[in-house]
């Protein structure tokens, strides 16, 4: 049978989502790795990784149903969620490609602004820094005084924010690159759920079949 007919639809259609269920049980088991280590102190993190994780897992799920009982109302739903995620993921990507870096600096800030002081003072430990950037003013300084890193024993600390931004713009291409990869196999699936859910199953009654 040729690739494009009913039993390779189902089967493509299978793996990918297999391979959805996979990344999402890996992001679910990092994230529990993370927090149980200590490596993570941040709730809100934890959750967002878990939350994204167990989203890509329904969804695979719902794929994977919808794909062995060729089940149209599932495969529509799946396939319209999967087409929104890719336009998301897509628009992301795209822009950690275009980021410069003051939009960096401004990105970093903000994202130093909502973290809580256990998940910085976690940072600077791991990456012997103290502080985002050395800028006159009350949040500095209050990092500073909570500095846990080994640096500060010797006196002198760089700034977390210089070792961040020296690595940032090659850390947004991986990022970028890794998420347009996923973003056209998201696509492939929505692709492959439109042909598979027009496609007529061979073992079932024809007349059935609207």
């Amino acid at each position: 049978m040729v690739c494009g007919g009913f039993t390779c639809s189902k089967n493509a259609l299978c793996s990918l989502n297999v391979v959805y269920m996979m990344v999402g049980l890996l992001l679910i088991a990092v994230a529990a790795w993370g927090k149980g280590f200590g490596l993570v102190s941040s709730i809100h993190i934890i959750g967002g990784v878990i939350a994204v994780g167990v989203f890509l897992l329904l969804i695979a799920i719902v794929g994977l149903i919808g794909a062995i009982h060729h089940h149209q109302v599932m495969l529509f739903f799946y396939m319209v969620i999967l087409f929104i995620v890719f336009l998301f993921q897509f628009g992301v990507s795209c822009s950690c490609l275009a980021m410069n870096r003051g939009q960096q600096e401004g990105l970093l800030k903000s994202a130093w602004g909502i973290l809580e002081n256990n998940t910085k003072t976690d940072l600077e430990s791991q990456l012997n820094c103290c502080g985002l950037l050395n800028v006159t003013n009350s949040t500095f300084e209050k990092d500073l005084i909570n500095c846990r890193a080994p640096c500060k024993l010797k006196g002198s600390c760089p700034t977390c924010g210089e070792k961040m931004l020296n690595h940032a713009t090659e850390v947004l291409k991986i990022l970028g690159g890794v998420g347009l990869f996923f973003s056209f196999s998201e696509i492939l699936g929505v692709w492959l759920a439109v042909r598979y859910r027009n496609q007529k199953d061979p073992r079932a009654n024809p007349s059935a079949f609207l």
